[in-house]
């Protein structure tokens, strides 16, 4: 699991070195769950879908990468004068991509039908889809683990105090990067698109946008961060590669979600970096026997009853507004 790894890496440390390490640890972690908390508000934000099938799609786009990777080798054997880590990168995008039309294809055959009806069954319907994707993706790769062949591995870096894996350097540049290119969509003409079907979508339809192609790309991108987070949280040495409990990584990330506001994307990631700095940080100073090993994994759930106990809509999430 990337929490234990990461914790086990801060923990072999002491003092200052100790708790810079842990400060990276806990910043890489972060961007992970930031990248699906993203994903998921981006989804429910504009189609007002609790997706439930996010864990699936994560796991979906980390086998992608196996596929593509080690499997075909694509695009390595048309590309061999490329370096080995560029050769990787571009089947890493390629898994997205792949992973992207899948949410596309969900949103055309399986939600799009059922606008207009009750968001719960909406709801069972990505609950459905997330058991679907996991099974047919588990019978064609396999229960077993299977590694995503990045040419990293666990080679480190080390700067003074600081001891950072090169995949943790790249966890937190597509973070970055991921969240930057969202800034620059969402001011696009798309992207207002998409903000104003969010805020009214009777009233963006009445403006001439269509909603099901805000719909399609909403699920898009969605889709797409989702497979972004499963890649980075399947590399050494968060992880040895993708499991069929890969697709937990998503439940994990959900306190981010709900602590940042289930409609915000600002609250999206500073929830993502607060649930992995705290999960992190609980690891590494929190080890009374008494409190079990596992401490670590329930504190981001704590923290998200606590935020809930005083701002219910969390902290950036927009409050409902009941008129009686």
């Amino acid at each position: 699991m990337p929490a234990v790894m990461a914790v086990v890496q801060a923990a072999s440390q002491s003092g200052i070195e100790q708790f810079v390490n842990a400060t990276i640890s806990g910043l890489a972690l972060g961007a992970i769950y930031a990248v699906l908390a993203l994903g998921f508000v981006i989804i429910f934000k504009a189609t007002q879908v609790v997706n439930f099938a996010h864990g699936a799609l994560a796991a979906l786009g980390a086998y992608f990468v196996v596929y593509f990777a080690t499997v075909l080798n694509f695009p390595g054997r048309f590309l061999d004068f490329l370096p080995i880590s560029v050769q990787w990168l571009l089947s890493a995008l390629a898994a997205v991509a792949a992973t992207a039309l899948v949410g596309i294809i969900i949103e055309r055959l399986t939600i799009r039908p059922m606008i207009g009806e009750p968001l719960f069954a909406v709801a069972m319907i990505t609950l459905g889809l997330d058991l679907i994707i996991r099974t047919i993706t588990n019978d064609f790769m396999g229960n077993q683990l299977r590694g995503l062949g990045d040419p990293w591995g666990i080679e480190t870096l080390e700067v003074g105090l600081i001891t950072i894996s090169k995949t943790q350097i790249l966890t937190i540049a597509v973070a970055v990067l991921a969240m930057l290119g969202l800034a620059w969509f969402f001011r696009t003409r798309m992207g207002i698109a998409m903000r104003a079907t969010a805020f009214d979508q009777e009233a963006a339809m009445a403006q001439g946008i269509s909603v099901g192609k805000v719909f399609a790309l909403a699920w898009a991108i969605g889709a797409g961060l989702a497979a972004i987070g499963g890649i980075v949280s399947s590399v050494a040495p968060r992880a040895p590669g993708v499991t069929p409990f890969t697709a937990l990584i998503a439940f994990r990330a959900f306190p981010a979600v709900v602590i940042g506001g289930l409609d915000s994307i600002a609250g999206a990631i500073v929830g993502g970096l607060i649930v992995g700095m705290a999960e992190v940080y609980a690891g590494t100073y929190l080890t009374f026997s008494w409190l079990g090993v596992g401490f670590s994994g329930i504190v981001p759930w704590l923290l998200m009853m606590a935020v809930l106990l005083v701002k219910p809509y969390g902290i950036f999430g927009t409050e409902e507004i009941r008129r009686v």
